[in-house]
Order: C-alpha cells, then sequence, then structure tokens
C-alpha cells in the first residue's frame, strides 16, 4: 500500500486526543453533568475505540504497534478493553477496541472538567435547597447553571418570589430582593420564565433528561424575543399585547410598564397641533383617542425621514419603530385615512406590513416595491436573518418582491434601508 494511502486510513484510528474529544463531547451536550447529578446506570461507560484493520496492521504494522502504545501507555483514568486482529494473516495482535470509565468523575476527569463539575454540584444543591422542582431545571439546563454561576441562584429567588406572588401590579424595579435589580431581570428573564414555570408545575416538572419538560417547553415559547406571528388580532395586537421583551415579561406576570408610546407629526402647516409644536410624543391611549383634520397618514420606520418628510394638507406622520406598530392598534380614527407604510425593503418590513394589516386591513404600502429596488442597486446590503414566516396580508405584487428577497432571487439576502433611496425617487412617490 502506498504511504499516502497507509497515512489516509491512519487518521481514521481513535487516538488519545480523540478519545479526548469524544469526552469533551459529552460534556458539552450536558450529558456528564446531568450524570453526575441524576446517575442512570450508564456507567461503567464503554467508549468505543476506532482501530486498525487486520489489512492495515499488515501493511503498516510500525503506524499500528505505534497507535496502540500511544493508548496503551496513557495514564488516562480508564481501562481499555482489547481484542485480537491478524490471527490468520500476519499473527495475533491484542489490539484497544475501547476505553472504559469506570465512573463519571473518571470521565469529568479525563475531559479536564473536575473543577467545574464541583461547582456545578454545589449549585445544583443550594438551588434544590431553595426549592426541590428546581432540581429539574438543573438537569435541563447544567451548563447554563454552569455559566451564570451564583445568578441563577438569584434568578430562582426572583421565580420563587413570582410564584407566591402572581400578578403583583408594581414595576419590577420596585422588587426588594437581594442583587435584583431591573437591569438584572432584563438579562434574565429567560431563566426566570423557565424556573417559574418548573416551579408552578411542582415536582413533577423535573422530568427525564432526554425529553424536554413541558413546563419548559411552554417557558421557552413564552420568552420568546422573536415577534409572534399569530393570525389573530387578539394574538398579536389585542388588549394587553406588548411590542418588546421586557415590556412581555411584565404583562406575563403581572408587574406595570410604562405605557406605549406613539410619536407623530402633523405636516399640515394650516393646522397647527397643541399650540405649536409639530413633533409630539402621547401614550398609545391618548393616540387612540385623538381626533385630527387629517386624511392621509404616513407610517415611516427611519427617524430622519420621519423628521424630513415636507409639508402636506391633512396629512400626519408617524415614527413605527420596527414592530412598534402594536401602538396603534386602538386607534380606531386611522380606519377612516389613507394609510401608508414605509417600511424598509427587505423581508422583515414585508412582515411588520403584514402584521400592521391585522387590524388595519386598507394599509398601501409605498416605497416597497420591484422597481424602488431595482433602482438602487448601489446601495443594497445584506439582510442578517431574514424571515421565513408565510405572509398572508401582502398584495400579489408585494408577495413577489417578498419571495424573491427570501428566495435570493435578487442576490444573497439582499435588502434596501429605507434611509438610501433617493429623496427625490422618494418624494415623488409620497408627495404625488
Amino acid at each position: 500500500m502506498p504511504a499516502d494511502a497507509s497515512a489516509g486510513q491512519r487518521r481514521n484510528w481513535t487516538t488519545l486526543a480523540g478519545l479526548r474529544s469524544q469526552s469533551r463531547t459529552a460534556w458539552d451536550r450536558g450529558q456528564l453533568l446531568r450524570e453526575l447529578l441524576e446517575p442512570t446506570g450508564a456507567y461503567p461507560r464503554r467508549r468505543s475505540l476506532k482501530r486498525p484493520t487486520a489489512a492495515e496492521l499488515r501493511n503498516d504494522y510500525a503506524a499500528a504497534r505505534a497507535w496502540a502504545a500511544e493508548l496503551s501507555a496513557a495514564t488516562g483514568p480508564y481501562s481499555l478493553e482489547t481484542v485480537d486482529v491478524g490471527r490468520t494473516t500476519i499473527g495475533s495482535n491484542q489490539l484497544p477496541a475501547a476505553a472504559v470509565f469506570a465512573t463519571v468523575e473518571d470521565e469529568i476527569a479525563f475531559a479536564g472538567k473536575t473543577r467545574d463539575a464541583s461547582l456545578f454540584r454545589k449549585l445544583a444543591t443550594e438551588l434544590s435547597g431553595l426549592d426541590p422542582a428546581l432540581r429539574g431545571w438543573a438537569l435541563k439546563r447544567p451548563l447554563q447553571l454552569l455559566g451564570l454561576g451564583g445568578a441563577a441562584l438569584t434568578a430562582a429567588q426572583v421565580a420563587l418570589w413570582l410564584r407566591d406572588n402572581p400578578a403583583p401590579g408594581i414595576y419590577a424595579r420596585q422588587l426588594s430582593l437581594p442583587g435584583v435589580h431591573t437591569k438584572f431581570i432584563e438579562t434574565h428573564r429567560r431563566v426566570i420564565d423557565e424556573m417559574e414555570a418548573v416551579l408552578l408545575a411542582g415536582a413533577s416538572a423535573a422530568a427525564t433528561v432526554e425529553a424536554e419538560p413541558e413546563a419548559l417547553k411552554e417557558a421557552s415559547h413564552a420568552s420568546d424575543d422573536s415577534p409572534d406571528l399569530a393570525d389573530s388580532p387578539d394574538a398579536v395586537l389585542g388588549a394587553g399585547a406588548a411590542r418588546t421583551p421586557a415590556a412581555r415579561f411584565a404583562l406575563r406576570h403581572g408587574f406595570l410598564h410604562p405605557p406605549e408610546r406613539v410619536r407623530f407629526r402633523l405636516l399640515d402647516p394650516e393646522t397647527p397641533l397643541l399650540g405649536g409644536p409639530d413633533d409630539v410624543t402621547v401614550t398609545a391611549e391618548a393616540f387612540g383617542a385623538l381626533r385630527l383634520p387629517v386624511h392621509t397618514v404616513i407610517v415611516t420606520e427611519n427617524l430622519v425621514n420621519f423628521l424630513s418628510l415636507p409639508e402636506r394638507p391633512r396629512t400626519l406622520a408617524i415614527f413605527g419603530g420596527g414592530y412598534g406598530f402594536l401602538a396603534l392598534r386602538d386607534a380606531a380614527w386611522l380606519r377612516d385615512c389613507d394609510v401608508l407604510y414605509w417600511g424598509d425593503l427587505d423581508t422583515h418590513g414585508f412582515r411588520i406590513l403584514d402584521q400592521l394589516r391585522l387590524v388595519h386591513p386598507h394599509v398601501a404600502s409605498v416605497l416597497m416595491d420591484e422597481a424602488t429596488l431595482l433602482a438602487h442597486r448601489d446601495a443594497w446590503g445584506s439582510e442578517p436573518s431574514p424571515s421565513r414566516a408565510a405572509l398572508t396580508r401582502l398584495t400579489d405584487e408585494e408577495a413577489i418582491v417578498y419571495k424573491s428577497l427570501g428566495n435570493d432571487g435578487y442576490g444573497p439576502a439582499v435588502r434596501l434601508e429605507q434611509e438610501l433611496i433617493r429623496w427625490d425617487w422618494a418624494l415623488e412617490r409620497l408627495l404625488p
């Protein structure tokens, strides 16, 4: 056998480094920590080794013996099982076939994680001491517990307080728990959600390691920071809807939260607003109660575009702010106006438009067409995470552009940010 072919085959044999990589993979998956906390009887554990075949032993005997010697001479906390190879060709040879770890502690030591494992055991014990049900969370999130350290115990204190104080009717800032402040809750809200779900489910939520507890599934979904794409106005835009992760957390747990706000400008100089100012921010509730002498409303997502829109009779401009259109849900008077939506020419721009039409189906898009996109090739950028959602409220023309953007029909992840559209082009279409 040529030397280069033999070397290529040798690379498939499990070396000492390869064996250690198997153990570290088990660590990275949380398997070793779970076994440490709740033994399953998997140990002694056998890790199979890829070894030379009889033909490889015959063709490259020296390399095979060197491979075996490395594993045999190592002082790792494991024993080797061997098999007889080459009896009928080159003669009987005992080659390593598997490494056997007597205990999970032995394999953790081989992976070089003894100190981390000790800290994990201590944290899990302290967490269970707060409430036995929290053991289920530690089993599901062992590496997260280790990474959080003491912060996990603080998060557990918040979860316990929420369990004992449903719908507190205060701001999260008012919690008087050691080490707990608004920034801590914002940073750890997903962990708090999961822990509270386990606590509410009781001891039964500490389910098996292999199957995710239903309580954790629900908590992970509830604390998802991505916008909801439900088809019901009540689900997305109904009473109590909240546009930010912090607002949704407050809503779930009965905390108070600053009200949604709407920023708008009256573009008609003949109709002074509130005695003169043309840039006003009010609560969503107040905006819903307005009665303004306008027949056209332009919603734009870019602040500079919002501020730059010129005078136009009986026209109002609203600063959208991404998925912040939820603040417009109760403004029933918008249904009597022509509403134009100007978003980014990317998949998320169309996704926002689609959701806005849940409550205001008559909204028309502007500057979100193929002609605008193709006329500004020099300004194209790349969309970091294109949406793959099925959008049902787009016009046929909008749907074609949305699909082409999502399928890379114009190029990889193409997007055109609205502020990069030439101003003369924009004005021709905004103010005909």
